[in-house]
């Protein structure tokens, strides 16, 4: 298969892809008991040669969960033929890869309350508390 296209800038060589079948449940009658078409594609993302350092470490920190000794696996078996699995299994990897690799959205500029919304709120407080001060009694 050809190298994994995830974006304009990153592509996964498919030599640092690696696939392994084994049979699969689910639809397929007879055929399922004699055909391998389950797929684990593996990607080891903190080995690969094919990232930058920054890169490495963005995805590292967003697959976290997903990782196991820095390798990631995705399985497909949701088709009932091998080709279709491995198509599924690449796509999903390279849809988990992209949003893994988005840089962090800016930091948020602090902003301070306008004098009208400070305002407001003080007036809403007295409003409250004129009110709430309405429901007391007076007994005695």
């Amino acid at each position: 298969m050809p190298d994994l296209v995830v974006t304009r800038r990153l592509a996964i060589p498919a030599g640092e892809l690696s696939e392994r079948f084994s049979r699969s449940s689910g639809p397929g009658g007879q055929g399922v008991n004699t055909t391998d078409s389950r797929v684990e594609l593996s990607w080891d993302v903190a080995g690969s040669p094919s990232l930058t350092p920054a890169m490495r470490e963005r995805l590292l920190t967003a697959l976290a969960p997903r990782l196991s000794a820095g390798v990631l696996t995705i399985a497909a078996s949701e088709h009932r033929t091998q080709l279709d699995n491995r198509r599924a299994a690449r796509d999903r990897l390279a849809d988990l890869v992209r949003e893994a690799a988005q840089p962090p959205p800016a930091p948020r500029r602090p902003t301070k309350p306008t004098r009208g919304s400070q305002r407001r709120r003080l007036e809403a407080k007295k409003r409250r508390g004129e009110t709430k001060r309405g429901r007391g009694s007076d007994w005695g």
